[in-house]
């Protein structure tokens, strides 16, 4: 099985939004631009056209998508999305995320890394993991485990990303041997 990238998934609905719901992409975009809502608050155009159309959710994205780009957005790339959510008063925990990416890219020529807007996914052929500046002192990992291995360390949860279970770390020095043993487990759970 192999993951399907966001791109991939939006192409796929979009193909199918008309049979779903009546309208092409191209339709719902021009029903957006004609309602008076930004088109750049994707936020806003998700919960309208949810509100307002009965639209579910992987349409709501790439309708939002779609019309956002029509009104000029550009999506940042994977950089530009790290450099945005270590910036201002999360910037100091950047150095945590670099080497947690380091350890991660470390695994295997198959890890492969997503941009989000929030955090950022790590994937094999499917998410394994996913690293979120989730305050202004702590980046949680998000890890998606098939049998979660026995540490204090460890939360269940259903974030960052497809997460199982989680970890907080609010300093360079709390990635232990323990951490990077729990990264390796989830990585090759998911392979």
């Amino acid at each position: 099985m192999t993951m399907k990238s966001p791109k991939d998934m939006m192409t796929a609905v979009s193909k199918s939004l008309e049979s779903r719901t009546g309208k092409t992409l191209e339709a719902w975009v021009a029903v957006v631009q004609a309602s008076g809502i930004d088109p750049l608050d994707q936020k806003a155009v998700r919960n309208w056209l949810k509100s307002e159309h009965g639209i579910l959710q992987n349409s709501q994205w790439t309708i939002a998508d779609a019309a956002a780009r029509a009104a000029g957005w550009v999506e940042p790339t994977l950089e530009e999305y790290i450099d945005q959510q270590y910036s201002g008063a999360k910037a100091h925990l950047r150095p945590i995320f670099d080497q947690l990416r380091q350890i991660i890219e470390s695994f295997g020529e198959d890890v492969a890394v997503e941009a989000r807007s929030t955090y950022i996914p790590f994937v094999r052929q499917r998410q394994f993991m996913a690293v979120a500046a989730a305050t202004k002192t702590r980046v949680d990992v998000g890890m998606r485990f098939r049998n979660a291995p026995a540490s204090d360390l460890l939360k269940p949860a259903k974030a960052p990303g497809q997460a199982t279970h989680k970890l907080s770390l609010t300093a360079i020095d709390n990635i232990s041997e323990e951490v990077e043993k729990l990264l390796r487990i989830a990585y090759e759970q998911n392979g």
